[in-house]
């Protein structure tokens, strides 16, 4: 099957926290930490973000697949919560979902994300596809993040 990814809207909000509680429960075994805020994010607070972000969805037939939104401040596109259904992992999906949110974002010079330290596939992917860690943070013994950047394509 044919998957399409296009802009959500704000009633793809609760199918969009259900795949992102799937999908972040790998992330959540890995640290040990069941309070990451993926998985403790609200409805409200996505709707919300849906509002006052960029968020693109990816679906096959009609299941949602994929998810990741991002929003400019200033000349940074701020990317986050890059989704993929664990069924759908290793396919491209990722890759995909995350160079149509760069082509999105208008007007930025850098391209910013984060993840944690220990997501070693994570921080494989965004290198493969041009980030590279700028800068850690400790958020507690468990949790380290790793901040990634990389600058975007000017057309000239």
């Amino acid at each position: 099957m044919v998957t399409v990814i296009s802009h959500a809207v704000v009633e793809d909000a609760p199918a969009i926290l259900g795949l992102q509680r799937l999908a972040y429960q790998s992330e959540a075994r890995l640290y040990s930490d069941w309070t990451l805020p993926p998985l403790t994010q609200t409805l409200e607070s996505l709707q919300d973000e849906l509002a006052q972000s960029i968020v693109l969805k990816a679906v096959i037939g009609e299941q949602l697949v994929g998810s990741v939104r991002a929003k400019a401040v200033g000349h940074v596109g701020q990317i986050g919560r890059l989704i993929v259904h664990p069924e759908h992992q290793g396919r491209g999906l990722g890759s995909e979902l995350l160079a149509r949110i760069e082509v999105a974002i208008p007007d930025v010079s850098i391209f910013e994300l984060f993840t944690g330290t220990r997501s070693e596939s994570n921080i494989r992917l965004y290198q493969r596809l041009g980030y590279q860690i700028f800068r850690t943070q400790e958020l507690s013994a468990a949790v380290t993040i790793a901040y990634m950047r990389k600058f975007a394509l000017v057309d000239q």
